[in-house]
């Protein structure tokens, strides 16, 4: 497995001042932020300075009841191709539910949920891994999700799960201890305990983020200061391998470059703490299982009905399923919505600026009845919609400047500017009325 070093996560709010930091070794960036063709300016000079550049996906659903999108798939392996990177990675995770395999309404979390740990979801994600694997030009590697809320009926820990999953497949794991510590938070589980359980050799590189405290639920925002405790489960992991990379992650609330350069330290510090109470092994590749010819449909559909039924439950306020810790579910279906808020305004920036502080307020009501199914931007689409329909938009400016920020974006192409155009579609507009 190639070294990678240390390394931070590469936002465009912190492009330039990455460019300035020394001692970085490598950056990961968000796949789905990037075009191949026009790829950013600074992940171009990165890359000619010989900085190694990892894509890192967020919206593949490994972990869901379907196979991959092969369009996602394919979006991935180009993202791969343009930036030369050694691998990719993904998550373990699912991010929508329902559909042809649940004769239901497709849903979208927008966010990523956990996976049961069970066999049919273990069988699942192997296939889907698979799948994935056979279509990226590079290795992949998955990484273990931070979780508000357990699944009952769990029949593995977070260790045993995880090392089934690369000796069956082969899979590199990306490693997150910020996470590890969020599911101790949250779960009850012991980090000591699923790093004693993880397939060492398996780790491709580990994520360090932070978080805060409320309530007693510890949430993983990535923006904010990574807490001694996380530092602290590096450490130990550092001592019982040496990891290939470290990378911090900050997707929001940047600090000025010097923080983020302090933190990076301490997380050197943390990995040498934890080297000098190892004595490291030969380093060796996981071998994977040959894949079983029995057919994992059925494990798919009982995955689909217990995945859906917990997702229309976080975002269409259906029953809590059974078994289920109904506080931890409000709390996680909150927490989605807020997040769903939050993108559709950087997707849709005009939107906030329209509805100034009556934005947030409106979204959220609008959320608790319209599950997302296809995406932000359809988000935002379908939410400017519904809320000029409503009739309760009081402010004439707000509802007249909102009425034209839909009109241009609804079309299959942008509004003409040209008088005589807009005339006729005003009047087929009145027409079709009646």
């Amino acid at each position: 497995m190639e070294r990678l070093g240390t390394g931070i996560g590469w936002r465009p709010e912190i492009a330039d001042a990455v460019e300035r930091m020394p001692g970085i070794d490598w950056v990961e960036a968000v796949a789905e932020n990037l075009c191949p063709g026009h790829l950013p300016e600074s992940l171009r000079r990165l890359r000619e300075r010989g900085v190694t550049v990892v894509p890192h996906g967020v919206s593949l659903g490994l972990g869901g009841a379907d196979r991959p999108d092969a369009g996602r798939l394919l979006a991935l392996a180009e993202r791969a191709e343009a930036l030369g990177s050694p691998l990719v990675t993904e998550h373990i995770a699912f991010v929508r539910a329902g559909g042809p395999l649940t004769a239901s309404p497709r849903l979208e979390a927008g966010h990523l949920l956990p996976v049961p740990r069970t066999r049919d979801a273990l069988d699942v994600l192997c296939e889907n891994i698979r799948i994935a694997q056979d279509a990226l030009p590079v290795p992949l590697a998955v990484e273990n999700i931070a979780a508000l809320i357990s699944w009952p009926g769990e029949e593995m820990t977070e260790g045993q799960f995880l090392y089934d999953l690369a000796d069956r497949t082969g899979v590199r794991l990306l490693i997150d201890v910020a996470n590890l510590h969020t599911n101790h938070v949250n779960r009850g589980e012991d980090p000591a305990e699923a790093l004693a359980g993880l397939p060492l050799e398996a780790i491709a590189y580990v994520h360090v983020a932070g978080g805060f405290e409320r309530d007693g639920v510890w949430h993983d925002s990535h923006a904010h200061p990574v807490p001694r405790p996380v530092l602290d489960i590096l450490t130990d992991l550092a001592s019982r391998i040496s990891p290939p990379g470290v990378l911090l992650e900050r997707d929001e609330n940047f600090p000025e470059p010097g923080e983020l350069e302090r933190e990076l330290g301490a997380i050197r510090e943390a990995v040498e703490k934890g080297g000098g109470a190892r004595a490291d092994g030969a380093w060796r590749a996981a071998a994977p299982v040959e894949p079983s010819s029995v057919s994992t449909d059925p494990a798919r559909q009982r995955l689909a009905l217990a995945q859906t039924a917990l997702l229309s439950a976080l975002v269409a306020g259906t029953p809590v399923p059974e078994g289920f810790d109904r506080v931890r579910l409000g709390v996680q279906a909150r927490a989605l919505a807020g997040k769903r808020a939050d993108v559709v305004a950087k997707v849709a920036p005009e939107l906030p600026v329209i509805l100034g502080a009556g934005y947030r307020p409106a979204f959220l009501a609008y959320a608790q009845g319209a599950p997302m199914t296809d995406g932000y931007r359809r988000d935002a689409l379908s939410f400017a919609e519904q809320l000029l329909l409503s009739g309760k938009l009081a402010d004439a400016r707000a509802r007249r400047e909102l009425r034209e920020w839909w009109l241009e974006r609804s079309g299959p192409t942008p509004r003409s500017r040209r008088p005589a155009v807009r005339l006729a579609r005003a009047t087929r507009r009145v027409l079709l009325r009646h």
